[in-house]
């Protein structure tokens, strides 16, 4: 095609530019930018006939640029790539006139240094392990048996199949709510992000399972995220990290409260076996079966060797001992009353005839008299004691006293003569 002339005057309306001028004008104008290297995301990585034709997302903003590698520039990458690689990109812009299309041919595309990227994730990780995001005591205890699976994976993936499949090998009964997001690339964070909170919101999921199976380094950057890492930290329901790759673990391994090693594997941790928890309550009846007999056993020997201990075989045995024993106590108790009666009589007796001896009586029965003096108008055989006054001397009883004698037998009443000289 011959070169489109370009119109000498601007374009108006009444005279407007032909599409082919503006084409080569704005090829013109694109031709003199040089080259320029680029960092971003391949979203996509198709090869057809030799040639690689790919679109390059900005990492943070939304912007995305078609990018072409020519056969020749292929041919000499000494790296293969494909859609969710990290990349740098030197390339010059390039406005096809035909199709109207702007791209970019690539004279070189590499990954992303490693290092640097390594680097940057050995710091987050010192950040959140500060945190404590990784202490253990943080992690929450998995539910016994799960209500509800919450299932966090690609669409239609291999991690989705293995997880249900095993889950329901092993308790046919599971129940699952299943989100799929993207797993690599663009737009990974933000879904298994959002999934995340959707599930955790939903009272009848009990655990979740961000499952993927393994992959490349750069794939499994965004499960080191430190948006969505965060994010599962805060997350009341139990996370379980799945990701499937053993060397270069994304942080979130670190963050969940519980890392398996392979989807299949987080389906084993999570549902327990039905067949081994049948068996293991077998077993455990079986074991208390055991236990009660034995102790039937035991009881029944203890209860036949007392029935058979002569006590209980021929009960009146001891009572005839008791008995005996009982006879033998009484009449030991009869002879001790019998002995301290007879101690006590003869205690009684010679008190008695301590007191005789002791007593005025005694005096009295050997011919003495007890005189008493009364007032002289009162009757000296009713006079009370208090009244009476004990004649000890002479003068106790002055002539005309009226006196009470007192005999060893019977009483007499007197009159006092006065003072009487011995002769």
């Amino acid at each position: 095609m011959s070169p489109t002339m370009t119109p000498s005057g601007p374009a108006t309306a009444e005279q407007p530019w032909p599409v082919a001028a503006v084409s080569e004008q704005l090829a013109g104008w694109i031709g003199k930018l040089g080259s320029v290297w680029i960092e971003g995301e391949l979203t996509s990585w198709n090869v057809r006939g030799g040639h690689a034709y790919a679109k390059l997302k900005d990492l943070e903003a939304d912007a995305t640029l078609s990018v072409t590698v020519w056969r020749s520039v292929l041919s000499r990458l000494g790296e293969d790539f494909k859609q969710g690689d990290r990349v740098i990109v030197c390339a010059k812009p390039d406005f096809w006139v035909k199709g109207g299309t702007l791209s970019m041919q690539a004279s070189d595309v590499r990954h992303v240094g490693l290092g640097a990227l390594l680097e940057q994730l050995e710091r987050l990780k010192r950040q959140l392990a500060s945190e404590g995001l990784f202490d253990f005591d943080r992690k929450q205890q998995l539910p016994f048996l799960p209500n509800c699976i919450g299932l966090i994976t690609g669409k239609d993936s291999d991690a989705e199949k293995d997880v249900r499949r095993n889950a329901e090998l092993r308790w046919p009964s599971v129940r699952f709510r299943t989100i799929h997001t993207r797993v690599q690339g663009v737009g990974t964070v933000e879904e298994v992000r959002a999934a995340i909170e959707t599930l955790d919101a939903d009272p009848e999921v009990d655990v979740i399972i961000i499952a993927r199976g393994g992959g490349d380094f750069q794939h499994l950057l965004p499960f080191s995220d430190e948006t969505l890492v965060r994010t599962a930290a805060t997350a009341a329901t139990p996370i379980v990290s799945a990701i499937g790759h053993e060397n270069d673990r994304p942080i979130l391994d670190e963050v969940a409260d519980l890392r398996a090693s392979t989807p299949t594997d987080a389906a084993k941790r999570v549902v327990p076996d039905v067949a081994e928890e049948l068996a293991g309550v077998r077993d455990a009846r079986a074991r208390i079966l055991q236990w009660l007999a034995t102790r039937i056993r035991h009881e029944s020997q203890q209860i036949e060797s007392l029935r058979s201990r002569p006590v209980l075989a021929h009960p009146e045995v001891i009572i005839d001992r008791e008995a005996d024993d009982l006879g033998r106590y009484a009449m030991r108790g009869q002879e001790l009353v019998e002995r301290m009666l007879d101690r006590g009589t003869d205690r009684i007796v010679a008190i008695s005839t301590q007191l005789r001896a002791l007593s005025p009586q005694r005096t009295l029965d050997r011919g003495y008299a007890l005189v008493e003096r009364v007032p002289s108008d009162a009757d000296p055989a009713s006079t009370p004691a208090s009244e009476r006054t004990l004649v000890r001397t002479a003068d106790d009883a002055p002539a005309g006293s009226t006196l009470r004698i007192r005999l060893a037998n019977g009483k007499i009443a007197a009159t006092s003569n006065g003072a009487v000289d011995d002769e």
